[in-house]
């Protein structure tokens, strides 16, 4: 039977529209089922800390579970790997840290592309480094250290948490755009790097503030600078190693990524929840601990922040030839 025209038509339209339906009508039910948060570092990390923070919220919001799911490994890349290869269904999520902008280009061959494999849901919080120094150091600002420095090059040596941790790509990108020589001295964990700055065998670290800012407190360590834009709350009266170093900016930040065809109502749903976390009190509490600063704004927002990131780190390591262990 030969269906008139415009009856044709309408069964068509309607045929073509079942599957918007069908995605709004799955995102409408989303979650049904547990969430699986992934964490591509050990439990107890900040990565790990923050995941567990936003997946209380998020199963409060829901009303189903967010489940933190560690694999760690390869400096994240394990776990990054899994959510690029698991269904977009919005039932695994990335928590998504520093190494996930440095390892596109620290490590030669990955299996996926950061950027074009993932979508990006919601920032979360940035935090800053501390460029800070062994007080024995007869530095108390940014210019005299880097005087200081410059009379003897070479002679000086930073701390960092390992090869491609934010510590180090801090500290690479300071000697880049001061021309300070300084030697690097990688370590296992931040825990180390402290150890051995606070006893004098390095004289400069850019640690995290969540490192830093106890041995501060305690007089241990001595902060020039924080390395972000702005200044910390954190630390109010220390000025920004920008302040000397027009354009210098270097954090810890942090969000959430899906993988790459997650249905964009899903993808909104979880970014207006996360971005509600961010304002609800006792969050933000919990943040300025940490010493960090709310990363709020849309998925389009962090997709940028994070494109302008990796290229950022990707000269860095370019220009000082930096390979992964």
């Amino acid at each position: 039977m030969k269906l008139p025209r415009r009856r044709f038509l309408h069964l068509a339209a309607g045929a073509t529209a079942l599957p918007a339906i069908s995605r709004i009508a799955w995102a409408e039910t989303y979650p049904s089922r547990p969430v699986h948060i992934i964490v591509g570092f050990t439990a107890g990390s900040t990565t790990d800390i923050l995941a567990r923070l936003m997946g209380q919220w998020l199963s409060e919001r829901f009303g189903q579970s967010f489940i933190i799911d560690n694999r760690p490994g390869a400096g994240g890349n394990i776990g990054t790997e899994a959510v690029v290869n698991a269904t977009a269904d919005g039932y695994t999520l990335l928590m998504v840290a520093p190494a996930n902008t440095i390892n596109t280009t620290l490590y030669d061959k990955l299996n996926f592309n950061f950027i074009r494999d993932t979508a990006p849901v919601a920032g979360v919080v940035r935090v800053p480094n501390v460029m800070e120094v062994n007080p024995s150091l007869p530095v108390r600002t940014v210019p005299e250290f880097i005087d200081f420095a410059k009379t003897d090059p070479g002679s000086l040596s930073f701390a960092s948490a390992g090869i491609g941790t934010t510590s180090h790509m801090a500290g690479e990108l300071f000697k880049a755009m001061t021309g300070v020589k300084m030697v690097h001295v990688a370590y296992r964990g931040d825990g180390p790097a402290m150890t051995d700055l606070i006893g004098g065998q390095v004289q400069v670290g850019f640690a995290t503030m969540v490192a830093s800012i106890g041995h501060i407190r305690a007089g241990k360590l001595r902060p020039l600078a924080v390395t972000t834009a702005t200044r910390s709350p954190t630390l109010p009266e220390i000025p920004t190693v920008g302040d000397f170093v027009p354009g210098y900016e270097a954090s810890s930040s942090f969000g959430v990524a899906a993988p790459k065809d997650t249905p964009a109502a899903i993808v909104d749903a979880l970014n207006k929840e996360i971005n509600a976390g961010l304002a609800d009190l006792n969050i933000a509490a919990r943040l300025a601990d940490m010493g960090g600063m709310a990363l709020a704004g849309s998925p389009a927002d962090f997709g940028k922040f994070l494109a302008d990131e990796t290229e950022k780190w990707a000269k860095v390591i370019r220009a000082a030839n930096i390979k992964a262990d």
